[in-house]
């Protein structure tokens, strides 16, 4: 199964022109004015090819995203910001527009207000309230999904503390997630939940190494099912010298049943992930396993999903068997010199099995993704993205392209 080829040889083209495109889009550094202006703008292709439907789903989306960001000194500081998605043709499913005739891309029309915080940050202490992007760690378990048009942002309040040298504290309160489905979505649990979640991360660095240790309570009011206790350690190491070396990630976690949530479940949680950088390019060999029991299966509902378990989105719901994720990745750059040297590229294969014993054998399938991306200029960036699913006892056949520009900045509005 294959990307049809008219559309892929007129994606190519597309692609071409974005990495040759001429680029004049230099922001202006706002850092030290009191109110500035910021704005996020992307424009993305989104193909898929799903053996699962007659039809062939295409999405060609504008997000706009503007923000006002205020400084009022002492450590005050707020920001307002909304985003908008336009789409041109309807031929794909939304999740607002009813059309399950196509392969879904969760990238509704329809506009929102995204963030909406004030803050204060003293020298060692800070607090946040309101509506903001939430970002923990490596996003697997709490995380805004930025991939998708419309993003997950999150109401509450979030303090931070660094008591001494290499120590951070954080505690978050969730009362409400506003997910990536937008809030037209037909189904209301996809628009936004309702969460009394508390999250407690501690995390100390010392030279390239840091160890966090997290207890996530996510408590949902409205799908008790969801809800769940997560308890897990993760140390990471960065390359000792600048021009390469061995870095690390390694992370062991036990999901519980919490609040009213009427299963009863415990669920294992690891990753191993070693790398190897040389001459710019970085190898790494992962083994992610998130247990099941054969009726139920670990879950990361507040994570950003499409970062995890490949591209094509086949497991953004863990299996009841639960998932073996085995994979191997390389990036770097196309060359050391002139315009090769900015064009970043991403290659990596993931084999899925599951965990549950009476299913370890089951082969979920296999998939490879890759990447081509280029910086134009100062907050100009151009994308290129492939992913190819090939399932074995799970799901339909799934190939996926994106072509993508984005720009971003900030203007000065006083001074």
């Amino acid at each position: 199964m294959k990307v049809k080829h008219k559309v892929l040889s007129a994606s190519c083209l597309l692609a071409v022109g974005m990495l040759t495109l001429p680029a004049h889009a230099a922001t202006t550094d706002a850092a030290a004015a009191p109110l500035q202006l910021e704005w996020d703008m992307r424009v993305r292709h989104e193909q898929v090819d799903n053996d699962a439907f007659s039809r062939d789903a295409r999405a060609d989306t504008l997000r706009l995203r503007l923000g006002l960001r205020a400084s009022f000194g002492d450590g005050w500081s707020a920001l307002l910001e909304g985003a908008g998605v336009a789409s041109a043709g309807n031929d794909y499913n939304s999740g607002a527009n009813g059309r399950t005739r196509y392969p879904g891309i969760t990238d509704p029309r329809g506009s929102e207000l995204n963030q909406a915080w004030l803050a204060w940050q003293g020298d060692t202490f800070g607090v946040t309230a309101g509506r903001r992007r939430l970002l923990l760690d490596n996003q697997r378990w709490v995380g805004n999904s930025g991939w998708r048009q419309h993003e997950q942002t999150f109401d509450g309040i979030g303090m931070q503390w660094q008591p001494a040298n290499g120590w951070t504290l954080r505690y978050d309160w969730l009362d409400r997630v506003h997910r990536v489905a937008g809030r037209d979505a037909l189904n209301p649990q996809a628009r936004e939940r309702r969460l009394d979640t508390h999250l407690l991360n501690a995390s100390y660095v010392r030279g390239r190494q840091q160890w966090t240790g997290y207890t996530y309570l996510h408590d949902d009011r409205d799908v008790a099912t969801a809800s769940s206790v997560t308890s897990g350690l993760r140390w990471t190491g960065k390359p000792a010298a600048t021009d390469g070396g061995f870095g690390w990630a390694l992370e062991a976690a036990q999901q519980r049943d919490y609040a009213n949530n009427p299963q009863s479940f415990v669920h294992t949680y690891w990753l191993a992930e070693p790398s190897w950088t040389q001459y710019g390019v970085t190898a790494k060999l992962g083994w992610e396993h998130l247990g099941g029991n054969g009726h139920h299966a670990l879950q990361t509902p507040l994570g950003t999903l499409h970062a995890f378990n490949g591209w094509a989105d086949q497991f953004n719901v863990t299996p009841t068997g639960g998932l073996d994720d085995r994979y191997v990745a390389f990036n770097g750059n196309l060359g050391q010199h002139g315009v090769a040297a900015r064009l970043g590229w991403v290659v990596g294969w993931h084999d899925y099995r599951a965990t549950h014993r009476t299913d370890g054998d089951r082969h979920y399938g296999s998939e490879w993704n890759a990447s081509l991306s280029a910086p134009l200029t100062d907050g100009l960036s151009a994308l290129v993205k492939v992913s190819d699913y090939r399932a074995d006892g799970f799901g339909r056949d799934d190939a996926r392209l994106w072509l993508q520009l984005e720009w971003h900045g900030r203007q000065p509005l006083l001074r």
